[in-house]
């Protein structure tokens, strides 16, 4: 047996997944390694980064240098001026 100590697997936090706006056109995959994918009207990959979560709420750092912040309030993640619903 060995005398490391092993790694206990964390589960994701609750906001891991799609979130989509109403109309569709904005995507936004928060991935469980801490990077996000956003799609915008059909371009994949319009954003990427790294995102942190704290609660229920949501640092994002574009790959780009900018940064925005989001809250998930009553299961809708509130992003800047963006309203998005969980994908089922």
């Amino acid at each position: 047996m060995s005398n490391d100590i092993s790694r206990q697997a964390t589960a994701p936090h609750p906001h891991v997944g799609m979130w989509v706006t109403a109309d569709g056109r904005i995507r936004q995959e928060l991935l469980p390694n801490g990077r996000y994918e956003e799609e915008r009207d059909g371009r994949e990959r319009a954003y990427t980064g790294r995102y942190t979560v704290d609660g229920d709420h949501i640092d994002y750092f574009d790959d780009l240098g900018f940064t925005a912040t989001g809250d998930v309030r009553d299961g809708i993640l509130y992003h800047e001026h963006l309203v998005l619903h969980r994908e089922r």
